[in-house]
């Protein structure tokens, strides 16, 4: 009788499309797995047409950083899976976290042949505020984002009707810098007829006031 590790490198090397069988083989282990809950569980080798931005992050990367970026997966491979979902409209993978990542096999031709033009993914279920919301958490764990890209996904959120509490917690924002983000960054227009909480006018009101103070000076 042949032992497992006997079945499945036969059943590898009659597949016609061997990084699919070990998807499916990976996939498969997951489903069983006590820590199917954390996605990196279930690392998958994906075309890279497969894999697209989403537009909204306000992470950036200077070039500088790029190249570093680059010479640490030429050194060292992939050590972090791209963070997506699946876009079912699309038939796509949309990117959350690692888009840098994934640029790097479309800009760099050696990355790209080494990994058969193919990227390593890890699959949230979100829907569009809890995929803009879990762009967000996963930069600004690193201390990476763009003031600009948040106005945008705040305002989106709020578009969605989210409250001011249930974004700070989706974003992890302090309200001080929730309301900050509005006023000083000059986009507070766009947020009018908004209904915010009282102890969110009351600091509405504060930073009106010293505006106030200021122009008068």
């Amino acid at each position: 009788m042949k032992s497992l590790n006997e079945q499945i490198k036969e059943s590898f090397n009659e597949a016609s499309d061997k990084t699919r069988f070990l998807n499916e083989i990976r996939s498969y282990l997951s489903s069983l797995s006590p820590e199917k809950i954390n996605p990196v569980d279930c690392v998958l080798w994906v075309d890279k047409e497969m894999v697209v931005a989403n537009s909204y992050n306000p992470n950036h990367v200077a070039e500088k950083e790029m190249r570093l970026l680059y010479t640490s997966v030429r050194e060292d491979g992939y050590t972090m899976p791209i963070v997506t979902i699946w876009d079912e409209s699309m038939k796509k993978y949309v990117i959350i976290d690692g888009f840098h990542r994934s640029l790097v096999i479309r800009k760099y031709k050696d990355i790209d042949e080494r990994c058969g033009g193919k990227l390593p993914i890890v699959v949230l279920n979100k829907d569009i505020s809890q995929r803009m919301a879990s762009t967000v958490r996963h930069n600004r764990a690193r201390g990476s984002h763009s003031v600009d890209g948040m106005v945008n996904i705040v305002f989106q959120m709020l578009r969605e009707g989210k409250s001011d509490r249930e974004i700070c917690e989706n974003l992890g924002m302090e309200q001080r810098e929730f309301i900050k983000l509005k006023f000083i960054t000059g986009f507070a227009k766009i947020f009018n007829g908004y209904q915010y909480s009282a102890s969110v006018e009351k600091v509405i009101n504060e930073k009106k006031m010293v505006r106030e103070a200021e122009l008068k000076k």
